[in-house]
């Protein structure tokens, strides 16, 4: 248990700009996405899904995504598209996870949601523990209907958030985390 304790402690997303190959290979990411998928799901629903990028996969949904930005922000100068064309390119590995409560009666849909986050977060502490890089992040991508819809996502769907994979370029540097007297509260009835 001190070694889950220590990895907990020492837990932190890197950057995606700051993160280099290698990724995980195939054996890993099985690995990774088995252990993400080891999270509280009241009902055994399973409301959520991956959908992965990478190698030349990321370089066309980059372009995707290029065109996209191009469209909505028609004044956009070369390097931003560009921007937005190599995103996935930053890791060997990106991850999305698809977040797909489904109507039952007796699992809100809010525990459901609360169970993609679950798996995104499990995702992260699985590739600290194997020795990846990682960073969650939902950006403008994740809410762009259009976007959505070249992923194939349903009506119903949303992303959770993409999970980059990858190794870290230098150690993250440590941030400040909250004063725990300053969001412990009791209970007193």
């Amino acid at each position: 248990m001190t070694n889950t304790l220590e990895l907990l402690g020492k837990r932190r997303s890197v950057v995606a700009k700051n993160m280099t190959g290698p990724g995980p290979d195939q054996e890993q990411l099985t690995e990774l996405l088995t252990l993400a998928a080891r999270v509280p799901d009241h009902g055994k629903l399973v409301p959520w899904r991956f959908v992965i990028f990478e190698g030349e996969a990321s370089q066309r949904f980059g372009r995707v995504m290029a065109d996209r930005f191009a469209e909505l922000n028609p004044d956009a100068d070369a390097d931003d598209i560009e921007l937005e064309s190599g995103r996935f390119l930053r890791a060997p590995v990106v991850v999305a996870v698809v977040s797909r409560p489904a109507p039952h009666p007796k699992v809100p849909e809010w525990e459901q949601v609360l169970s993609a986050g679950a798996v995104c977060q499990n995702l992260l502490v699985a590739a600290t523990a194997m020795g990846f890089a990682s960073q969650w992040i939902t950006e403008w991508y994740a809410f762009d209907e259009k976007i959505r819809g070249v992923m194939g996502l349903e009506e119903h769907e949303k992303i959770a958030g993409f999970v980059y994979i990858a190794t870290a370029k230098e150690p993250p540097g440590e941030r400040a985390r909250p004063v725990m007297s300053d969001i412990v509260s009791r209970w007193q009835g």
